[in-house]
Order: structure tokens, then sequence, then C-alpha cells
């Protein structure tokens, strides 16, 4: 009787315990998919723009994965950088020399990138300037985005040293737009952009500005993940963007951010930042 006791008795416990397993386990199952995902994107453009090119994104993203995710902004391009050297962002989109300060600060590693184009910086003046030749530009004040910005600035201003001798005085103004806005107003003789936000700016913007240099290309923005992010997450957030690569309405999609022809990003792509001695000019 004793014996039949303990037995029945430990019957009860095991069946308890099964219980409690079947209704804990779908919340643990569940718990990545309820979390909230931050992606944090450089402030290239005004807020309204990059949250009308970015949620529509993440809203297929969620689709796809059946992960949530959370736009976080920041104001301007030293507050962004701020913020990834902290690991503040799940994921982030960031210009490569961004990139290169993230992995060694938080380890972030690359995700996805466009193969369809490259990154390379811009210089524009007033179409009705009669700056014309780099060499004109020495002493003259400069417009920038900020510090870290690769091919508006870091580029820029290795290029106009290492292959002109032309020093300028860097004013920098936060965004690409900002840049563009301190030409047009005779703020600045000169600024620094990109192709990409150069060809967004309004048309009766671009019209009063003129290209005079470009500068080398390399490997254009990577989205990229903390390293704490689970395996099974980037991948999912991976496949996600390949597959919407694949389609018609994805490719609009990628397109405003943009991106031509997404792919897989690693490390290795932007190996050539690191032997231009970038740092020089930098601001960490």
């Amino acid at each position: 009787m004793y014996i039949y006791y303990h037995i029945k008795r430990h019957i009860k416990k095991a069946f308890l315990f099964s219980f409690l397993l079947l209704i804990i386990s779908p919340c643990i199952a569940s718990e990545n998919h309820t979390r909230v995902y931050t992606i944090g994107v450089v402030p290239q453009f005004e807020v309204k723009r990059l949250h009308a090119i970015w949620r529509p994104i993440l809203k297929q993203l969620e689709l796809e994965t059946g992960y949530h995710f959370n736009l976080r902004g920041a104001p301007n391009i030293p507050e962004f950088e701020e913020e990834f050297k902290k690991g503040q962002f799940d994921f982030a989109y960031m210009n490569p020399y961004h990139l290169i300060i993230a992995n060694n600060s938080a380890g972030y590693i690359p995700l996805i990138r466009d193969h369809g184009r490259q990154l390379y910086g811009v210089l524009v003046v007033r179409k009705d300037s009669n700056i014309k030749d780099i060499h004109q530009l020495q002493n003259k004040v400069v417009a920038y985005p900020s510090p870290n910005a690769l091919g508006a600035s870091l580029l820029m201003r290795q290029e106009l040293k290492d292959k002109f001798a032309v020093i300028t005085h860097p004013e920098y103004v936060k965004t690409h737009d900002s840049v563009y806005l301190n030409v047009i107003l005779g703020k600045a003789s000169a600024g620094g952009g990109v192709q990409k936000t150069f060809n967004h700016l309004k048309p009766s913007y671009q019209k009063l500005l003129k290209i005079i240099y470009t500068t080398r290309k390399v490997a254009p923005h990577p989205l990229a993940v903390l390293p704490s992010v689970p395996k099974e997450v980037q991948d999912a957030v991976k496949k996600a963007f390949l597959k919407m690569g694949q389609t018609t309405s994805g490719k609009k999609l990628l397109e405003k951010i943009p991106i031509k022809q997404v792919g897989t990003a690693k490390m290795q792509d932007y190996k050539i930042l690191n032997t231009l001695k970038l740092d020089r000019y930098t601001s960490r």
C-alpha cells in the first residue's frame, strides 16, 4: 500500500509537470516573435522621407519573417554614430566606414548590400559658380554632412589632400540635404555628397548645382546586424531581403533605399577602407 501511494504521487507530479510544459512551451517558442527588433538607418535624408522609404520595407519583413521590427531614427549622423557604437540598434543600415567603426566597437557584421551599384562621393558647386578646378578650393569653406560620412566627407577629403594637395575648411552641417542647401545659399563654396542623395534632390534644387568631381568607388552601404541577434533571426531577415529582390514589388521598395540589386555582404567587401588612412579625418 505504501509503495502504491508513492507511485501514484509520482505519476501526479509527472502529469502536473507535463501540463505546465504544454502551457509554457508556446510562450518560450514565441518569445523571439513577440520581441521587437530595432532597425537604425543613417539619416542621409530628412525624417519624413526615411520613414516613407523604410516603413513599407519593414512591413514586408514582418510578413516574410514573422518577427516584429521598429524603425529607430536619429536626428543627424553624429547621433546615429553614437547609437550604433553603443550597440543600440539590432540592425543598422550604415555607410561602409560606419561598418568598420561599428564592427570594432559593437561587433556588427554585414548581412546584405547593393550589388548593382557602388558608392562614391560627389563634389558640387553652384551652377553659376566660377569654380571649375579642384585647386580653386584651396582654403575655401566646403560643406560636409559629418566627419565620418564616407563618400561625402572621408573619401572626398582624403582625395583632395592626397591627389590634389588641397586643404579645405570643413563645415559639418549634419545631413546631405543641408550640404546642398548650404552650397545653393552661398554659405559654402562647395559641398560633398554622394550620387544617390544628389539624385534624390528636388529638381528645382538640383538644377542650381553642378558636379565638378567624383571620388573612387567602393562597395555601398550594408545592412548590418549585432552578433547578439539570434542566428535564425539574422538568416530570416537576410532571406527576406533576397526574396524581395526577386519580385517586381520588392525591387520597387528596395530601389527607394536605394538598392538596385540586393545580395549578401561580408566584411571582406570593405577591406580597402583600411588602406586609405581615413582615420586622419574621422571623429570618434
